[in-house]
């Protein structure tokens, strides 16, 4: 036997072919074989497909967390650096103009804490009825989700004034309409 395993040791080309002919019939034998383990093989299928699934869902259930933790996360810093600059005033307020009053922001804060407390329906006709400066220093210190509740139940003309204000832009008065004058036609 020894020298036997010589000579095929001797020839590759012998080992070759062999191990190829073991190769074919074992593949032979494969497809021959009765399929009586598909049951099994499909149920593995669907299991592993219902687990891709699932997981799949929590995925994109962790990337909607994150996503809303993200935009929370950049309205907060937005509402920060607004109330930062809300609290360094305009570029010219370093230097207050002669006679000029500087108002302490504590009782602004307090006041936006109290309205935002407030049911906006509630608020809204009282905080009309506040100095257009105040109503800007507080609105300015509130959370936007509450500025913006309150100035939805405001009177149009009010929300109107009191957005113009926190833009910065000058508070147009606007006059009644059934007093106004037709438009000149030209030509006559």
């Amino acid at each position: 036997m020894k020298g036997r395993l010589l000579h095929l040791a001797r020839s590759p080309s012998t080992l070759l072919i062999g191990a190829a002919g073991v190769g074919v019939i074992a593949n032979a034998l494969a497809l021959a074989a009765p399929s009586g383990g598909d049951g099994m093989a499909s149920r593995l299928g669907v299991s592993l497909q219902d687990s891709m699934a699932q997981r799949d869902r929590a995925l994109a259930a962790e990337k909607r967390k994150l996503d809303m933790r993200e935009q929370a996360a950049k309205a907060g810093e937005a509402r920060l650096a607004a109330e930062m600059r809300a609290r360094q005033g305009p570029p010219n307020a370093g230097a207050p103009a002669t006679g000029a009053v500087v108002e302490p922001s504590q009782p602004y804060d307090d006041l936006a804490r109290i309205y935002q407390t407030m049911k906006p329906g509630r608020a809204a006709p009282i905080f009309e009825k506040l100095d257009l400066e105040v109503q800007t220093q507080v609105a300015r210190r509130m959370r936007e989700r509450s500025t913006a509740l309150l100035m939805a139940a405001m009177s149009p003309n009010a929300a109107a004034e009191l957005t113009m204000s926190l833009a910065g832009r000058k508070v147009i008065q606007q006059k009644p309409k059934s007093g106004r004058a037709a438009p000149p036609v030209a030509g006559k």
